[in-house]
């Protein structure tokens, strides 16, 4: 009992410590780090949104490159050239947006995003460039069903997480279920395949799927509140940059904007085969998976070892680390490991990339797993062996590296490449912070596409080539081993 309540008291100790930490430190806006001049000095401006939601921002491949187009990129590249600046765009899941820009990791929100009262308490909003009518989407063959909303009680419907339509499907449509999904592609994929009856969305990116999806249609349920402003979000401290944003939408609005939608309606209408225009989306995230996979292993490697040898040391202050540090990363989800990585590492000051920040997540999670595994395969090696190294004058660190770790290494082995496998598929979780691994390009090429299925088979095929492929090597390995 004394054990525990001294690992008890040492893991309270430690989250107090890190809590008061993040309490304490101001989170730097991207107001407080770049204000307007600073992004004119720096030579460009960081646009942040979720490509899944075209025509206003999407994935095409121009010129056998993948791109991101759309409306909203259309009218980002107009504010830049009036800022005199280069634009760069970060792409990531809608519901990181906010946060990434309270952190300073974009200056601006162009996302297709609704003026909202629960918004404008995190950030500004621009003059409203588009206002968008709420619809739903249904398929054709429930035409008759769906009338009015009153008919969608009981009903399971859709909308995307942290999106005005998802309020409005919660607040308006009175006893349906309502599911909240991350991505507007995947709400239309569970509508054509019968999981959800409806799907609210704004009119433009219903249109869009429609256009493309004939088993589906467009339903106006008249909502009470049929439009909604769509804005670009700027830091609350950054008055001037909100003001130079507003000038290029008071040109752009209207007409100007409309031209730049029919343009990305052509550019979603390129008649090219499926696997001309996306086949590369899947090789580069197949390749990039691998590589998150291989970071993840020899950096967690590293850690775990240490890990393991300091819980197997005489030191109480190395056990207790060892102790907390595994307990704490295998009790959380690498999902929430990844956004304190991605935006606690900004309140330090340093702006890591979603790939950087990824590939840091996912090798702290491995360690603490690779540590348990090291730790069983020495705690395997029968006492006699360090007996022996210590009766030929090895001390405790060369008999563990000469004598120990040696003969460790093929217990340890075949669970080691369990979890290089297991690295493989869990870096799916990644693409919710924009980082480019196989999943986020499936869903990717989902939205750009608007096949919902066809991507995702491409996908699970791809991983099981390489887990099979994997784990038929590693069994070549283990068998040279014994």
């Amino acid at each position: 009992m004394r054990g525990i309540k001294h690992w008890a008291m040492a893991f309270i100790a430690l989250v107090a410590m890190l809590v008061g930490f993040a309490a304490n430190q101001p989170v730097p806006t991207a107001a407080a780090s770049e204000d307007l001049t600073a992004i004119q000095k720096r030579g460009y401006l960081v646009v942040g949104l979720s490509a899944d939601y075209a025509p206003l921002e999407f994935h095409a491949t121009l010129n056998g490159a993948d791109t991101i187009v759309g409306a909203d990129i259309s009218m980002s590249k107009q504010i830049a050239k009036d800022m005199g600046v280069k634009l760069q765009i970060k792409e990531m899941n809608f519901t990181a947006l906010i946060g990434a820009l309270k952190t300073g990791k974009i200056d601006l929100i162009v996302s297709g995003m609704s003026k909202t009262p629960e918004r404008e308490k995190e950030v500004n909003f621009s003059t409203p460039y588009l206002y968008e009518t709420q619809v739903m989407v249904i398929r054709k063959a429930d035409k008759a069903k769906y009338k009015s909303i009153a008919d969608f009680s009981g009903k399971k419907v859709g909308a995307q997480k942290q999106t005005t339509q998802e309020q409005l499907a919660k607040t308006q449509l009175p006893g349906a279920k309502i599911s909240s999904l991350d991505k507007a592609n995947d709400v239309i994929a569970q509508v054509s395949y019968n999981k959800l009856d409806g799907a609210v969305l704004a009119s433009t990116i219903a249109d869009s799927y429609v256009a493309r999806t004939p088993s589906l249609m467009v339903l106006n349920p008249h909502f009470a509140t049929p439009k909604a402003p769509t804005a670009i979000a700027v830091s609350k401290q950054n008055s001037a940059l909100l003001a130079q944003v507003n000038k290029t939408i008071s040109k752009v609005k209207g007409a100007k904007y409309k031209t730049y939608l029919q343009a990305a309606y052509k550019l979603q209408d390129q008649n090219q085969s499926f696997w001309a225009k996306y086949g590369n989306y899947f090789l580069r995230g197949a390749l990039y998976t691998l590589i998150f996979a291989v970071l993840t292993v020899f950096f967690g490697t590293v850690i775990g070892t240490l890990l393991a040898l300091m819980k197997l040391s005489h030191s109480w202050f190395a056990k207790a680390i060892a102790n907390v540090y595994i307990e704490f990363i295998r009790g959380t989800p690498l999902l929430v490991q990844a956004f304190i990585v991605f935006f606690g590492t900004q309140i330090l000051g340093l702006d890591l990339s979603a790939f950087v920040a990824g590939a840091i997540a996912m090798a702290i999670n491995s360690g603490a797993y690779v540590a348990e595994i090291i730790r069983g395969g020495i705690n395997s090696v029968p006492i006699g062996q360090t007996e022996a190294a210590r009766s030929l004058g090895l001390h405790q660190g060369q008999a563990m590296r000469y004598v120990i770790l040696p003969q460790a290494t093929k217990n340890i082995w075949p669970a080691l490449g369990n979890e290089f496998v297991t690295d493989i598929k869990e870096s799916s979780v990644l693409s919710v912070i924009g980082a480019t691994e196989l999943m986020f390009e499936g869903t990717v090429v989902q939205g750009a596409s608007f096949k919902p299925f066809l991507p995702l088979v491409v996908v699970a095929i791809l991983y099981f080539i390489m887990t099979f492929t994997l784990s038929r090597l590693l069994r070549l390995i283990e068998k040279r081993f014994n």
